[in-house]
């Protein structure tokens, strides 16, 4: 039986706000629970999956392999930089390519 995600994204949160520019500040919206890097939210827990901002080429390319979905924030228009993987997904690497991109 595979990891449930919120044991997952708390494994991988613990990683990286051990990180002097990673926080994970109580915020409303789609923020919440997120994991920022100096005020930049990059990564954070969604349903099942975990939303990630990326470049639009990277979030693209996920999308075709059928390692994510399209985010909409419930505009009902998907955010062009922002992904949310599946349980499929290697998850620390996405993460840590989101951490860079935040940069």
């Amino acid at each position: 039986m595979s990891e449930p995600a919120a044991e997952r994204y708390a494994r991988l949160a613990a990683v990286f706000t051990g990180l002097a520019d990673v926080t994970q500040p109580e915020r409303r919206g789609f923020a919440r629970g997120g994991l920022m890097r100096a005020g930049k939210l990059f990564a954070a827990l969604r349903g099942e999956g975990l939303l990630l901002k990326l470049p639009a080429a990277r979030v693209s390319q996920l999308i075709d392999m059928g390692h994510g979905d399209p985010f909409d924030a419930n505009k009902g228009r998907p955010m062009r930089e922002w992904v949310v993987a599946g349980t499929e997904a290697d998850w620390d690497r996405l993460a840590r390519e989101a951490y860079d991109f935040a940069a």
